[in-house]
């Protein structure tokens, strides 16, 4: 801990000393600031993050290191699987939010999922493993373009879990990561497979302890969405 300024003179006490002794004239402690990690060279080789498991919290820990890298100046770009968007329908509120921000370039794909009536439309159809080849040829182009600091997949692995993708796929992506390494590499989802895990730096299990929808509760827009 930084030394006080003022220190102690002589014989002068605790009690005894005057304002400078206990850190100002209102007896408040004057700390130094914090000094800021160095900036990461250009050179810096980015790692390979996983958020996976079947817990909440996943896709907000990879928006979460979003906000936290673009606070830093960075450039970032967020790509989404099965999580389309067309224009009208937004179902993922931290989009409108990223949208507001400088630095962030959004790739939602996949085809909308809820039904006229409310309902949710399952499977996958063609047309799904269209925007999902759409969204792999999108998360090449960020890696090898060396502009991003930042490269999120969000949901890639979820997309294999469906049949969008193939893990095939996703493990030629961390094979151009290897070529381009220039950005951080954050993949979500469910289920990731033992070569996944054994490739990447960084791997975060979100496990289900309780949850709310278990007693009924279903999503809540600003919660869940």
């Amino acid at each position: 801990m930084a030394k006080h300024q003022g220190g102690r003179k002589g014989g002068e006490g605790r009690a005894g000393g005057g304002p400078a002794a206990r850190g100002g004239p209102k007896g408040r402690k004057v700390r130094t600031a914090p000094t800021l990690p160095p900036e990461l060279s250009p050179a810096a080789v980015g790692r390979v993050h996983v958020y996976t498991g079947a817990g909440k919290g996943k896709t907000t820990a990879a928006v979460g290191l979003c906000v936290r890298a673009l606070g830093h100046g960075w450039r970032v770009a967020l790509v989404q699987f099965d999580k389309g968007y067309d224009g009208e329908n937004e179902h993922y509120a931290e989009r409108r939010t990223l949208r507001r921000l400088e630095g962030v370039d959004l790739f939602p794909t996949g085809c909308e999922r809820m039904n006229p009536d409310g309902t949710f439309r399952f499977g996958a159809e063609e047309r799904d493993v269209d925007e999902a080849r759409r969204g792999l040829a999108l998360a090449s182009e960020a890696l090898r373009s060396g502009k991003y600091r930042l490269v999120v997949l969000d949901e890639a692995l979820s997309a294999v879990m469906v049949g969008l993708l193939t893990k095939g796929d996703v493990m030629a992506l961390l094979d151009l990561h290897r070529e381009h390494p220039a950005a951080e590499l954050v993949l979500t989802g469910w289920n990731a497979w033992p070569e996944l895990i054994e490739r990447a730096d960084l791997v975060t299990e979100m496990r289900k302890v309780k949850h709310y929808y278990d007693a009924g509760l279903g999503a809540r827009p600003g919660v869940e969405f």
